[in-house]
């Protein structure tokens, strides 16, 4: 979900500046990336045979289900990745729900991952009258990779165990193993007692992950670019979805549709406040709501280089480049630059149309952020990333589960929370929350 991923690689006036960076190769192909790191052991027997017939009956089964989560699947990987689990658990939502973020089972399982009312509070998911948790891609996401992760400890690595768990329950589970146990019978999960749904469940899953890892043997491969197509964006503060269209030039129904989570047209005033945009890092970067929300302006002067002023507000060349349009590093005094210093959202993102003038008392200010991606270079370290992007060396090593004094490989992945600059603290105003929301959006761009 994004700003443009910083590689600080880019061609500029003063080449001999810039040490060359180790060349990574990174992939392509998402559908290519998952399938080869599929290691799982799948065991040929009648089940799986089954299911595998059952999908090469439908060649086309993957690449229909796969547009349903275009907007998610790469940030369900990296999730995964981080975690260091099986990427097989990625492939979980398709054999779980078809992809539907709404799906809802007899057992009232909601949510692509499926998750049940109880398990998903226990695992941090809200749910109230604004906002089911089991239906955001990402927060369930979150909470069902946290779970499995429980039940492969609880099964003693046992991966399989803990999917069919995942399934039917922990107990069912246990007791189908220690059955077993007392009758000297094997508790691998082939031989486990389970119920028909669970039996079949375990093999859908190795049967889909067999056929994506080996695509020659009949099922179609979906193509799709490595690279998320979503930027996630912590608002801050409660919100209107046709304000949000509105300051960002996209579809309230589009906003809806990748943000199933949010039951009503508004976030809760308790939040959360997190919004997926249906855009992608680059796109964001060139988008008009980027430049009027998080971009400020630089005059240049004598003796600026577009190296200098990108390092000093935290960008890449490359980035500093698309945002003001440049197709080569020439600038000139006097210039004027849009920067990645930010400025700030409009003070309110609601519309209420029963408001009268009120003396409306302040609150706490959380300050909105952008969730970003940066590749590790040679060199790199947490302590010169958070000093780039001027943002604390604990928080960075706490976003990406790392200690303090982590080495860094090249080509690896960070994630970073980029903040607005602070909003600065008005007194309160007797104040038309209508009326000035109106200018806001009323003003020219």
């Amino acid at each position: 979900s994004k700003t443009p991923t910083s590689t600080h690689t880019n061609k500029v006036i003063n080449k001999k500046t810039i040490p060359k960076a180790l060349k990574v190769t990174q992939p392509t192909d998402l559908w290519a990336h998952i399938a080869d790191n599929l290691h799982l052991p799948v065991e040929q027997n009648q089940a799986l045979k089954k299911r595998i017939n059952w999908y090469l009956k439908q060649p086309n089964y993957l690449k229909i289900v796969s547009r349903r989560s275009e907007p998610f699947l790469y940030h369900i990987v990296r999730k995964v990745e981080q975690k260091q689990l099986p990427m097989e658990l990625a492939l979980l939502p398709f054999v779980e729900s078809g992809f539907r973020p709404t799906a809802r089972s007899s057992e009232h399982a909601v949510g692509v991952w499926q998750l049940v009312a109880a398990t998903a509070h226990h695992f941090g998911v809200k749910s109230d009258q604004w906002y089911d948790g089991r239906q955001d891609v990402l927060a369930s996401t979150d909470a069902a990779l946290d779970y499995l992760s429980y039940l492969h400890k609880r099964f003693n690595g046992n991966w399989l165990h803990a999917l069919a768990a995942y399934n039917s329950g922990e107990g069912r589970v246990k007791r189908a193993i220690e059955k077993n146990t007392k009758r000297g019978k094997s508790t691998d999960f082939w031989s486990l007692s389970l119920p028909k749904e669970t039996a079949d469940y375990v093999p859908k899953l190795l049967a889909l992950s067999y056929l994506v890892k080996h695509p020659q043997k009949g099922m179609k491969q979906p193509k799709l670019a490595y690279k998320p197509l979503t930027t996630q964006m912590n608002i801050g503060q409660q919100f209107d979805f046709s304000v949000i269209a509105k300051l960002s030039g996209i579809g309230s129904k589009q906003l809806h549709a990748i943000n199933q989570g949010y039951l009503k047209n508004q976030s809760s005033p308790n939040g959360p406040h997190t919004l997926l945009l249906p855009i992608g890092q680059e796109a964001l970067l060139k988008s008009q709501f980027f430049k009027s929300n998080f971009a400020g302006e630089y005059i240049v002067k004598q003796n600026d280089t577009l190296y200098g002023i990108a390092k000093r507000y935290s960008m890449s060349v490359k980035a500093l480049k698309q945002l003001n349009n440049k197709a080569n590093n020439f600038i000139g005094i006097g210039e004027k630059l849009l920067v990645g210093q930010p400025k700030t959202l409009p003070s309110s993102l609601t519309i209420d149309y029963k408001i009268s003038p009120y003396l409306e008392p302040q609150e706490d200010i959380v300050i909105p952020t952008i969730e970003i991606d940066y590749t590790v270079k040679t060199g790199d370290s947490l302590w010169s990333i958070s000093q780039l992007y001027d943002v604390p060396h604990s928080d960075l090593a706490k976003w990406n589960k790392l200690s303090a004094s982590s080495i860094l490989k090249p080509g690896s992945q960070l994630v970073l929370f980029i903040p607005q600059a602070e909003k600065p603290k008005a007194k309160p105003i007797k104040k038309d929350l209508l009326l000035d929301l109106q200018k806001t959006l009323n003003q020219p761009r």
